[in-house]
């Protein structure tokens, strides 16, 4: 081994000897590093709550998606009560409101249940549009009413208010009473009284013994 190689040599190991000067450097990293993840940590940890909980920043109007109604809502449900104090139940498959400034929730699959004096009521729908400051409901296409005592009512683009459990059609209607069998172009109808008014091209096919 030449000399140059030897002195080489004895500086590393004088460098790496214990006591050195590379041995207090390691022996102060071994302290000092673990102590400053713990700082930065920390202060990580605290910054939220220090920033006074205003935080700021830029949206892009052409990179945002905007919602397109105000309110979406799968199976959603509406309850309520009549001028009486009786229960009403509004089931949707599903419910859309546009925006704040419009009370009409665009309801899909709508199934409402009623709590008549001598039973329970349902009406059925496929769509309808359901005004939650009136409480009516106006169906677009076929409705279907179900009540105690073999009352049926079968209509379509029909109004109907929860309040005064009142129907107003507007097409043909096809129903039973306990008298019989009545059809007509049009009908207006108290729900809680089972009265209908037939309008237009009116029949009625009573059953005989029925009234008794």
């Amino acid at each position: 081994m030449s000399e140059i190689a030897r002195q080489v040599r004895t500086e590393r190991q004088r460098w790496a000897a214990p006591g050195s000067s590379h041995d207090r450097v390691i022996a102060i990293t071994y302290w000092a590093l673990p102590m400053s993840i713990g700082v930065l940590a920390a202060f990580l940890v605290m910054a939220p709550l220090t920033t006074g909980g205003d935080v700021s920043f830029v949206l892009d109007k052409n990179k945002v998606e905007v919602a397109k109604e105000r309110m979406k809502l799968q199976r959603a449900q509406y309850r309520g009560q009549d001028a009486k104090g009786q229960p009403f139940t509004l089931d949707a498959g599903s419910a859309v409101q546009k925006s704040s400034a419009e009370p009409i929730v665009q309801i899909q699959k709508l199934a409402a249940s009623l709590g008549l004096t001598d039973g329970p009521a349902t009406i059925t729908a496929p769509a309808a549009r359901y005004d939650m400051t009136t409480e009516r409901v106006k169906v677009d296409g076929a409705i279907a009413f179900r009540g105690p005592n073999n009352y049926t009512l079968d209509t379509n683009n029909a109004v109907v208010d929860l309040k005064t459990r009142t129907m107003q059609s507007g097409g043909a209607v096809t129903g039973t009473v306990k008298q019989g069998n009545f059809s007509a172009n049009r009908l207006d109808a108290n729900l809680e009284e089972r009265t209908v008014t037939l309008r237009g091209n009116a029949r009625l096919r009573v059953t005989p013994g029925s009234t008794r």
